[in-house]
């Protein structure tokens, strides 16, 4: 499954912009706060250029130029472990926001209903259908097996970018927050090859087949009362 939205024209007079979901913003935001890195925030948001976010986070789709400069600034100014930290922190907050306001609660019953591997093929179905919203100007697709590999190629978040590591821990965690409530909650989400390490694309894999420790076989899934319902899956 392959999914690319065109990016839209700025009101018909310049060239097209890309546009991204806020909650790339809004949940880094409360991330950061959370760690109680508010005088960072502001420095980062400096960087960026969106110190404006700070005080009115945005609400709508956005540009996704100034999200993948903060994204990048979280990076480049904070040591490697934190920043990867705040990250997956927004990741996870950003797949909280989803269940609570995004999947209607009927369809979240469902996906828990059925059967691992029936549940990632319906969960990745919408995730697909709703890639633009995380995945900006890149090219989503998705391979759906005994587990499911998700590939961003020519990422925004973090086009031009250079590391020795793979950074894109935002997408592996909102995928790994969706996958382990409502498919299974074994789910690890990894990053196995990334645009700023070099690679061809950012990819994914969502595994749920290991159970990493056999005493807790029976745990409860991870799942949290939802607050809000809506008709569709998106990340905005």
């Amino acid at each position: 499954m392959t999914q690319v939205r065109l990016p839209a024209t700025d009101a018909g007079t310049g060239p097209a912009v890309a546009e991204i979901g806020p909650n790339a913003v809004t949940q880094l935001i409360n991330a950061l706060d959370a760690a109680g890195l508010q005088p960072v925030a502001s420095e980062i948001f400096s960087e960026a250029a969106a110190s404006d976010w700070l005080a009115h986070p945005p609400t709508a789709m956005v540009d996704e130029r100034p999200v993948a400069a903060i994204h990048q600034t979280v990076r480049r100014l904070l040591p490697q472990q934190q920043a990867a930290s705040i990250l997956a922190d927004a990741g996870l907050r950003t797949g909280d926001y989803i269940l609570a306001h995004r999947i209607p609660k009927l369809a979240q019953t469902v996906l828990k209903l059925m059967p691992a591997p029936i549940a990632a093929r319906m969960l990745t179905k919408a995730i697909t259908a709703h890639a633009w919203t995380f995945a900006g100007s890149g090219k989503f697709s998705a391979q759906v097996g005994k587990t499911v590999t998700f590939e961003i190629a020519a990422n925004p978040l973090c086009a031009g970018e250079h590391a020795d590591h793979h950074v894109c821990v935002w997408h592996a965690s909102v995928f790994q927050r969706l996958f382990q409530v409502l498919v299974s909650p074994y789910t690890r989400v990894t990053e196995v090859t990334c645009g700023a390490h070099g690679d061809d694309c950012c990819r994914f894999v969502a595994d749920w087949t290991t159970i990493p420790d056999a005493a807790n076989i029976y745990a409860d899934r991870r799942s949290q009362p939802i607050a809000a319902n809506s008709e569709t899956l998106s990340a905005r």
